[in-house]
């Protein structure tokens, strides 16, 4: 019933910008207190966290790599989160995915995954 989707990947330049959003449906207004996740995965590597929002609108940033790059926020009326990333880095190319988890820790129970945004840095 919980659904995610992904939306404003695509190609851009090394040391540009661009801003993901992840629209949420299916939840309820005690859904709305669940953690929301952004992960990773480039070409080859293992899928990596990213950064996550719970209860506290503080996000985690999971990555040492965005942290100073990156910026998630959220609005729970609207149901979507968004990451923000400024100067980008070819390293930084991958598949991204929001999800829904329980809490924002590496014990976290995932509830639902979106499809994914394809993020293409050129250097």
């Amino acid at each position: 019933e919980v659904q995610l989707v992904e939306s404003g990947g695509g190609l851009v330049q090394a040391g540009t910008s661009l801003t993901l959003a992840c629209v949420a449906s299916g939840f309820t207004f005690s859904d709305d207190d669940y953690g929301i996740g952004w992960f990773r995965q480039g070409t080859g590597k293992e899928r990596e966290g990213v950064s996550c929002m719970g209860s506290s609108r503080t996000p985690t940033y999971l990555s040492e790599s965005v942290k100073g790059r990156f910026t998630m926020s959220r609005d729970n009326r609207k149901k979507m989160v968004y990451l923000q990333m400024n100067n980008l880095k070819a390293e930084d190319t991958g598949t991204y995915h929001c999800a829904t988890q329980n809490m924002c820790s590496a014990s976290a129970l995932f509830l639902a995954w979106g499809e994914g945004a394809r993020v293409t840095v050129s250097s």
